[in-house]
């Protein structure tokens, strides 16, 4: 018997009105769609219709854009994707939260909640943070060091996976005549002591439908390719060319392995910002009309941020400074730096070319073309070793998400590489994830009395 066709997985990663930095400026686009939620939950029913597996929206608990050049509101994703979860019925509902500005008992119980209501349709996507804007917000002078913001990472997430294993499957039992709510022996403190977190537990929610939220992680440092084959079911990433997605795609695999783990239970989604026409032409006028909205010296304070050095160092019609390539790594986002000075230099780019190459995606591959275009270069990752699937992340909204949905989706269909239609409930269903059994087991089989003293 020949074996199931490998499918592609496809997550919407959607940002306001769009990933282009200057999207909000094209006459169709709604300037202020943050806090719009028809917006939003038009995206939703778009990206549902279409069958992609999930939608995902990123966060920080700061202002990350200068709102003079940019909008830089964001709702709260959670709060969000619960008024998401009413407007769908299967799309998977991922949302950012940070591990270094929250607690891991709140935030387990704001993901366990989110995957109750939503049926079993939530994920996290677990960051760091990076920027020294969101220490400020929290009484810190500056970011905690690389590595001691992965080793809280790794504590937090242990701790949260214990907090929703707390509750075993058939803990609650409702009987109203013998008037047992629950089983308490399938009730468990977590009793955690690490460095950074001391929980008692259990979670005041019982264990969610898919007995825990999917983990997500998009750091592509060696710290964070480490998290990330240790704790992620599906990692977003991003890579130029095709030997950086294989070479990262092999890598991830193969620590997975290292570590015990299944790596056919880790899915790769590299980021791509399509740009489609009907023609190359048409494609490529759109392109055009977006850079050409770009505002310089927002650009430029990007860059500068990213690359952590004085916007005065940059000069836009220059190439990088050689003091950029000589230096020690960035204390924050290292894997992003590192992606944008080989740019820089494989292409051989001036300041100001760069800033147009990152308006799009901040650095994910731009790839402008039409659908069979950008379906014949999806596919060439996906066969040659690159990807499970891919981080779609449109240019413009909602009219980048439709031209994928209505174009895009049907060829891979036709090629029989994506669903036609939903045949999961939950996002681990979607993914082709198991559902992981709570770590915590009774000891002592249901219905035996305690004994008496």
């Amino acid at each position: 018997m020949s074996s199931p066709q490998r499918q592609l997985h496809f997550n919407a990663f959607l940002m306001s009105s769009g990933h282009h930095e200057a999207a909000w400026r094209l006459p169709e686009s709604n300037p202020f769609a943050n806090t719009d939620l028809g917006h939003w939950r038009e995206l939703a029913q778009i990206a549902e219709r279409a069958t992609f597996d999930s939608l995902f929206l990123a966060d920080g608990p700061a202002v990350r854009a200068n709102p003079q050049y940019r909008p830089a509101s964001a709702l709260e994703p959670t709060i969000l994707l619960t008024a998401l979860a009413t407007a769908t019925s299967h799309i998977g509902l991922i949302a950012t939260a940070s591990t270094t500005y929250n607690a891991p008992y709140n935030l387990a119980r704001r993901f366990a909640s989110l995957d109750h209501v939503s049926g079993g349709r939530a994920g996290w996507n677990i960051v760091t943070t990076a920027d020294t804007a969101s220490a400020q917000n929290f009484g810190l002078e500056d970011r905690p060091g690389h590595r001691e913001r992965y080793a809280r990472a790794a504590e937090f997430v242990d701790v949260s996976v214990r907090l929703w294993d707390s509750w075993e499957d058939d803990a609650e039992l409702g009987d109203k005549a013998g008037g047992i709510y629950a089983d308490v022996d399938r009730i468990h403190p977590v009793d955690y002591e690490g460095q950074y977190f001391r929980v008692r537990g259990p979670l005041n929610v019982p264990r969610s439908p898919q007995g825990r939220p999917l983990l997500v992680q998009a750091g592509s440092s060696q710290d964070g390719r480490e998290f990330a084959a240790r704790y992620a079911e599906a990692i977003f990433t991003a890579q130029q060319t095709l030997a950086d997605g294989q070479e990262f795609y092999a890598d991830m695999k193969r620590r997975a392995r290292r570590l015990g783990r299944d790596p056919g239970q880790i899915k790769i989604l590299p980021g791509i910002v399509p740009v489609i026409g009907s023609t190359e032409a048409e494609a490529h006028a759109l392109s055009d009309e977006l850079e050409e909205l770009i505002t310089p010296a927002y650009g430029l304070a990007q860059l500068a941020k990213v690359l952590e050095v004085p916007p005065g160092l940059l000069d836009l019609d220059g190439p990088l400074p050689a003091e950029v390539f000589g230096r020690p790594l960035v204390e924050g986002a290292q894997s992003r730096a590192q992606l944008i000075t080989d740019l820089a230099r494989r292409e051989n780019l001036t300041v100001r070319q760069l800033i147009g190459r990152l308006g799009g995606g901040r650095g994910h591959r731009t790839f402008t073309g039409t659908p069979e275009q950008v379906a014949d270069t999806i596919q060439d990752w996906f066969d040659r070793g690159a990807a499970d699937g891919f981080n779609v992340m449109p240019a413009a909204l909602p009219s980048g998400l439709q031209a994928f949905a209505d174009h895009v989706i049907p060829i891979f269909r036709r090629r029989g590489l994506f669903r036609t239609e939903y045949t999961g409930q939950t996002l681990r269903e979607h993914y082709g994830l198991p559902r992981p059994a709570s770590q915590f087991t009774a000891t002592r089989p249901r219905g035996v009395p305690e004994p008496v003293a």
